[in-house]
């Protein structure tokens, strides 16, 4: 096996080549300008044509905003074609017509896109409550699933989402997006480098500042009982008047949603599992509070977690902070920072960068420290100790830091619905399928189960269920 050493000189020979990689530079004079600059490669869509038989007719149920986001990456896809859609608002479906043409079948009622023939996957984009119904019933009727974040609803419902992928074989993806990023997945090379050597802690944060961000949806004016099927969207959820509001502005409500950590918590999860190769957290730990937007929703504003990861074959045990706050005024921002003995991996949306500061073994003295509180005698008597047991370092080493941007109108939704569709066509492996989808959801609805219930909430991440 080689050596972390060995394997970190590698990745820095061919990042930078030979002379970079053998050549350091004193911390002192390490700068930000010093910072390598590397861009990415994406792999371009292959222009293949595609025949009848071979195209991926494929379906949206739930044409809300990540529904038409969805569909109009999904259509960019070589050899795969739009062909119906599903909502519970008319509008929608008046909408969908507006964009993809007055041929395609449009529905109110998810059972008749499973049942028809031609239709060979299905993108589901509904509010969370029906995440694990329908993908269910799309795999048992033979259809491939693309299932927006997170799986499912609740923590008991992946189990048997995982067991019918299982059984019926069928393709499923869970659509958090950063998981088939060229930065995500540079980040995981750079990680299994051991550049950073061994990881200590991970902080993680998605804020935002604004009512579109807080999830103060715009409610259309004709948003009246007879344009809105709606005992069809309260589904198993308790049973309550028509309000508007809570149908389109469902993630508010716990009934529907899964909150912050549903939402938000999902994507920073799936990153880190797919950059470290973590099944999860054992022991996590949330708490936050309804500061700013009391608009009637029964789900915090701000939300901050804490979890503690054990040692695995791929990584030492570690410690994630976690925290989305809807109220930040600095204009929102996100990051994910895995901080290592040796350095720092922070990664964003479009870029991963990489800076390294080895801590000498050595602890100096003098300066902030007790050593000047000694009597003359025992200050020189210290120093004599201290030169004997110490011998003499080099000056701290470090390589320069580098950084690597993806290119400027990349985007990860394409990478990511490409291997939905290269996993129906050519069978290559799903990331981010049942177990590993459930591996990412069930830490972020534990962290609402320990806000809520106010406890620590003990998890096995092998199994992917609560302890």
């Amino acid at each position: 096996m080689m050596s972390k050493k060995s394997s970190r000189r590698g990745f820095m020979k061919k990042a930078f080549g030979s002379a970079v990689a053998s050549v350091a530079m004193p911390s002192v004079l390490l700068g930000e300008s010093k910072r390598n600059v590397i861009q990415l490669k994406a792999t371009p869509i292959q222009k293949k044509s595609y025949g009848v038989n071979d195209q991926v007719n494929v379906a949206v149920i739930g044409m809300g905003i990540m529904g038409f986001n969805d569909a109009e990456t999904t259509v960019q896809i070589p050899g795969v074609k739009l062909v119906a859609a599903c909502d519970l608002y008319t509008g929608r479906l008046d909408h969908a017509k507006e964009v993809y043409g007055k041929e395609i079948f449009t529905t109110r009622n998810y059972k008749e896109i499973l049942d028809r023939k031609d239709i060979d996957a299905v993108i589901i984009a509904t509010s969370d409550h029906w995440h694990d119904h329908i993908s269910i019933d799309a795999m048992n009727k033979g259809k491939h699933v693309y299932c927006e974040k997170p799986m499912v609803h609740h923590l008991d419902e992946g189990e048997a989402v995982i067991a019918t992928q299982k059984k019926t074989g069928k393709v499923f993806q869970v659509g958090s997006q950063r998981v088939s990023s060229i930065v995500t997945l540079k980040a995981k090379e750079i990680f299994e480098s051991n550049i950073i050597g061994d990881l200590i802690l991970v902080e993680t944060w998605n804020d935002r500042q604004g009512p579109n961000g807080a999830w103060q949806y715009s409610i259309p004016t004709d948003a009246q009982a007879g344009t809105v099927d709606w005992e069809n969207f309260l589904g198993d959820a308790p049973k309550v008047s028509y309000d508007p509001v809570r149908f389109f502005r469902w993630r508010n409500y716990q009934d529907y949603g899964t909150a912050m950590a549903g939402d938000l918590f999902v994507h920073l999860f799936s990153a880190l599992h797919t950059i470290t190769s973590s099944k999860g957290p054992n022991r996590i730990f949330a708490t936050g509070g309804l500061r700013y937007y009391k608009d009637g929703r029964d789900v915090p504003d701000i939300l901050t977690s804490v979890h503690d990861y054990p040692e695995s074959d791929k990584h030492a045990a570690f410690n994630l902070q976690m925290r989305v706050n809807f109220v930040d005024g600095n204009h929102g921002g996100e990051r994910l920072r895995l901080v290592g003995s040796e350095g720092v991996i922070t990664m964003g949306w479009g870029s991963v960068k990489v800076e390294r500061s080895k801590t000498p073994k050595a602890p100096g003295y003098g300066g902030w420290d007790s050593f000047n509180t000694f009597t003359e005698a025992q200050q020189k008597e210290y120093e004599k100790w201290y030169k004997a047991k110490y011998p003499p370092e080099k000056l701290t080493m470090v390589e320069p830091g580098f950084e690597y941007k993806a290119p400027e109108k990349y985007s990860a939704n394409i990478d990511h619905h490409l291997s939905f569709y290269n996993g129906i066509r050519e069978g290559k492996p799903i990331v981010e399928d049942a177990l590993f989808s459930m591996r990412a959801a069930g830490p972020a609805l534990a962290s609402n189960k320990s806000y809520f219930e106010k406890r620590i909430i003990q998890w096995d991440p092998e199994k992917a269920k609560l302890v």
